[in-house]
């Protein structure tokens, strides 16, 4: 790990960015280097230009993936490299589209729910459609995150919160949860890195 990489990290660690923020900009700093073979300490406002023009153009990358990308250089460049810029110049956000979202009908979100052939698979679809949670939220859930007296999960990735379960049966995780030879809620595999979805 060179040194700059780990003052960057160090950086995050302070500010208690979680661990899917620190690899994504991590990562992302790493590909701006790589395309100029160059470390960006010697990498400019007219490099970071040309770069985010190749995002686009030539990557033609969604403005959501480019947004994440430009606030990995913002804040190396700001925060680790202590650059004076004008970061609104310098390092601009991209204007996301707005787009309205396609929005089920009950019935068709209970299609699709019965379509999936694993109780596994079934059950963290049902829990993030009930719940709002991403996917690697869900299948981290412990059985004390449940509050089934007051309909809520807990969530102690990134930033914690506690939401709602809403759109669904109150016993619907009691189904998976005391089906025969379960006696725990485990939806992630042995890797506890590998997401569940892989193959359903």
């Amino acid at each position: 790990m060179t040194v700059l990489r780990q003052r960057m990290l160090e950086d995050m660690q302070i500010r208690n960015f979680s661990e899917n923020t620190r690899e994504s900009y991590l990562l992302q700093v790493s590909l701006f280097a790589r395309h100029f073979r160059r470390s960006p300490e010697g990498l400019g406002p007219v490099n970071i230009r040309t770069y985010q023009v190749y995002l686009t153009n030539e990557k033609k990358l969604a403005p959501g993936s480019i947004h994440i990308a430009t606030s990995a250089l913002r804040f190396l460049y700001t925060v680790t490299l202590k650059r004076p810029w004008d970061v609104e110049e310098v390092l601009p956000l991209p204007k996301a589209p707005q787009t309205l979202p396609v929005i089920l009908s009950p019935e068709e979100v209970l299609k699709f729910l019965s379509s999936v052939p694993r109780l596994k698979g079934r059950t963290v679809l049902t829990v993030c459609y009930a719940t709002g949670l991403r996917i690697s939220e869900a299948i981290a859930l412990k059985p004390t995150d449940i509050d089934s007296k007051r309909m809520t999960v807990r969530v102690e990735q990134g930033k914690g919160r506690v939401c709602l379960i809403k759109h669904t049966r109150p016993n619907v995780l009691a189904v998976y949860m005391w089906c025969p030879n379960r006696k725990i809620l485990n939806f992630a595999r042995q890797n506890a890195r590998c997401p569940l979805f892989d193959n359903t």
